[in-house]
């Protein structure tokens, strides 16, 4: 049976031969096995001539990742003029240009590595960015958004189905799902909604956020930071992502899979409008090529 495919803004190209490599090897029988594999290349980033970090990404949109990341590190500000934004694929690097100088080199003196895939970073006092955030105290989210947004995600063609190795982000309104980023890692798959967002102007209001990956503390920020009240996974929490989450104010679900799924912050927010007796558990043919397991990295 054909899926339904979401009216997305943006969506995965699983076809994109640039996304992916053929490589042969064998399975657990000793019989060749040719499999896709997701492409990891280096990005180096400059804020102005300042070099930022050097992140490993598929490679798609690297315009949106350079601004998201800036936004969601602090080092871009929204009344931040970005004057240029100059890609090299030849040498794997990105400029992000402003009309002013920004306080970059202070926030490098208290890099802080992360939980996340891929070598994941926050600068600054990360505690300072979490107590700066107000989000919506009115949002709501219905139970039955939660089920039809798992569905469509899961049913969409992508990468993440395809190969595996891969985690996803998806910026939903309601019911629909709207933006859906991925990469190796789903710092930069989120940090790729943010750079979307600045340069269409979309704002946090009526929004949630759908992740493939854990719910960590930087994930939790990371949200915070672009104004969504409410995140979404198919995967796990960790301890410092649920205390963060109740400390703001923010919905955090997890284990969001057919049927069931589990809140642990932001309870207050959810209206159970579905019967969860009426839905049915996810199809096989949904979950990842790359295996079960790979959904708790």
């Amino acid at each position: 049976m054909k899926s339904q495919q979401p009216d997305y803004l943006v969506h995965p190209d699983p076809l994109d031969p640039t996304l992916t490599e053929t490589v042969q090897g064998i399975d657990q029988d000793g019989r060749p096995v040719e499999t896709k594999v997701p492409v990891e290349r280096p990005l180096t980033l400059f804020l102005n001539g300042q070099e930022i970090v050097t992140m490993m990404t598929i490679g798609d949109y690297p315009d949106f990742l350079a601004l998201g990341y800036l936004i969601n590190q602090r080092m871009l500000l929204p009344e931040d003029e970005v004057t240029a934004i100059d890609f090299d694929a030849e040498i794997e690097t990105i400029v992000v240009r402003t009309a002013r100088q920004t306080d970059y080199e202070e926030r490098l003196k208290k890099k802080t590595q992360t939980s996340g895939c891929a070598q994941g970073t926050v600068f600054g006092n990360m505690m300072d960015a979490v107590e700066s955030v107000s989000l919506d105290p009115d949002a709501r989210l219905n139970t039955s958004w939660i089920y039809s947004l798992s569905k469509q995600i899961n049913l969409t063609p992508s990468l993440y189905l395809e190969a595996g190795a891969i985690h996803g982000c998806v910026l939903c309104e309601n019911d629909r799902p709207l933006i859906y980023m991925e990469d190796v890692g789903r710092h930069n798959a989120i940090d790729k909604i943010a750079g979307y967002m600045r340069v269409h102007g979309l704002t946090a209001k009526g929004k949630s956020m759908y992740t493939t990956g854990r719910l960590t503390s930087e994930m939790v920020i990371k949200t915070a930071q672009m104004g969504i009240p409410i995140l979404i996974s198919r995967s796990g929490f960790t301890a410092w992502g649920v205390q963060l989450a109740r400390q703001i104010g923010m919905t955090l679900i997890g284990r969001a899979k057919g049927r069931r799924f589990v809140a642990l912050a932001g309870t207050e927010r959810l209206h159970f409008d579905a019967d969860p007796a009426a839905v049915a558990d996810e199809d096989a043919r949904s979950q990842r090529k790359g295996g079960r397991d790979d959904e708790a990295a």
